[in-house]
């Protein structure tokens, strides 16, 4: 017999987006369901070991996805569990640029404007911020956007050695400026500014994640329930084709039919059209709300690298490193076109880099931990429609890409290890991301304007069916070169109070 379970609002995935919507609604009185795959993960000693972490995956999925341009299988860097990917993200949480939301013109084509300006938006941002406790300040960094409200707490203080290599940059000739961060680092705060944040589950839930932040607090209002172990495989219109009647879904007692007023899929870009794809029937026979062909087209998941940058003279004593960025060439790389971000990581251990140089031996990677600095290399992918999610016969998710602004990114990294040599550091070592790393994936289900064009509209409700939203960063028209994942909460915040899901 199979389960039935109602709610007004029925919302796919528990992360940035998901738990931020359902908190949203809940301050609405609005009766929302969250069902989420995966399980909470645990307050266990494993949260805090680099080798349960990074070497032994203990919570990512056994789940194997093709490489659409190799053939070959590789395991994706995501995570299922309650809370999503922000679990184990390294909570940077920067607002997007001004210009990100317009027409840009890159070195290898354009990057597309929205379908509403960041001045939309910006009400949200700062919504957002204080949903997740974001720290930061103003006035350091030139391409840092207007704001209407002051960051909800200060910029994280720099340990002595990025106060050392801030002054160093300064020489160099750019403009070091702090990060935007989603941590509880507050008188009474839950933050103890340990070396396992970046990359790890937080064992204090002092991370602006989904869970601690927004499901938690909407859970305890008594208008959100949360469903776990339980895998949506088909969204139905079974009674009429631009309006959702069900949801089919596998829970840990067998089949599960979910039925809601509206709907919110926020199961992550490859996911999200992935289940788009497999909800195809006969009034959608490309999948649902796919009238425009875009479902699962203009996959981007920016160009990346690490790098780890050794000062053979100097040990890094750093605790919390993630602290700093430059921004100096965001918007323009010295010849009127954008190049990128540097941001700090998480300070590196010799174990978490044996995860990708498995030939080195641990003692070297150890020594080499001990006197490094870890930075991003994030710049701009540009949408392609040969870039994109498809489902294979048996239903595997299959990701096809090839990266665009490759150009951009050469040149941003050649950049940023020629400002490591000039501040003293002897080696350099490269990590470039590959797909399987599936770095801040978007653009899946595009927004616009137009139906033919787009798949959802300005507020990311299918143009093709009422009452389906997707609130993940599948709506991205753009990928920018900025974490997405405050532009993502923000986002949802605007779709729950300009638009018919949250009335």
């Amino acid at each position: 017999m199979v389960e039935t379970i109602q709610a007004q609002v029925v919302v796919v995935g528990s992360g940035m987006g998901g738990g931020t919507a359902a908190w949203a609604l809940a301050q609405r009185g609005i009766d929302v369901l969250v069902v989420e795959r995966g399980e909470a993960i645990p307050k266990e000693a494993a949260n805090l070991s680099p080798r349960e972490v990074f070497i032994n995956r203990r919570y990512k999925p056994a789940e194997t996805w093709l490489d659409g341009t190799t053939g070959k299988p590789f395991h994706p860097g995501v995570h299922y569990v309650v809370g999503g990917n922000t679990k184990v993200y390294g909570a940077s949480l920067p607002r997007f640029r001004e210009s990100d939301f317009g027409r840009v013109e890159h070195h290898e084509g354009i990057s597309p404007a929205w379908p509403f300006s960041y001045a939309d938006l910006e009400p949200y941002y700062c919504q957002a911020e204080a949903l997740y406790r974001v720290h930061g300040t103003t006035g350091e960094d030139h391409s840092e956007p207007w704001r209407s409200q002051p960051f909800p707490f200060p910029a994280l203080a720099h340990e002595p050695y990025v106060v050392d290599l801030a002054e160093r940059l300064r020489g160099a000739g750019v403009t070091p400026s702090s990060t935007s961060m989603g941590v509880d680092l507050r008188p009474g705060g839950s933050c103890i500014r340990c070396a396992t944040c970046d990359g790890f589950p937080c064992a204090f839930d002092a991370k602006g994640d989904s869970e601690a932040c927004a499901l938690r607090p909407a859970l305890q209002t008594g208008k959100v329930r949360l469903l776990t172990g339980t895998k949506v495989t088909r969204i139905c219109t079974d009674d009429a084709p631009g309006v959702v009647s069900h949801v089919e879904a596998e829970g840990p007692q067998g089949p599960v039919r979910i039925v809601g007023d509206r709907y919110v899929i926020a199961a992550g870009a490859a996911n999200s059209a992935a289940l788009l794809l497999a909800s195809a029937n006969a009034d959608h026979p490309g999948g649902l709300a796919n009238s425009s062909d875009q479902v699962g087209r203009n996959f981007m998941m920016h160009n990346n690298a690490h790098i780890a940058c050794m000062d053979l003279n100097r040990r890094n004593d750093v605790v919390f490193q993630k602290t700093l960025q430059v921004n100096d060439w965001y918007h323009d790389g010295g010849d009127g076109k954008p190049l990128g971000t540097l941001q700090m990581l998480g300070k590196v251990q010799g174990i978490m880099i044996k995860s990708w140089a498995t030939a080195m031996p641990l003692i070297a990677l150890d020594v080499f931990a001990n006197r490094s600095v870890e930075w991003l290399v994030m710049t701009e992918d540009l949408p392609h429609p040969d870039n994109r999610v498809t489902l294979t016969a048996d239903g595997t998710i299959q990701v096809t890409r090839k990266a665009v602004g490759t150009s951009t990114h050469g040149t941003l990294l050649r950049r940023a290890k020629r400002l490591m040599r000039k501040v003293g550091y002897d080696i350099i070592g490269v990590q470039p991301f590959d797909i399987s790393m599936n770095s801040h994936m978007c653009g899946t289900l595009v927004g616009g304007e137009d139906p033919a064009t787009s798949v959802l509209d300005p507020y990311c409700r299918t143009h093709d069916v009422e009452n389906l939203w997707v609130l993940d960063s599948s709506f991205f028209p753009s990928s920018a070169a900025m974490n997405p994942a405050l532009t993502i909460a923000a986002a949802a915040l605007r779709a729950v109070a300009e638009s018919p899901l949250g009335r």
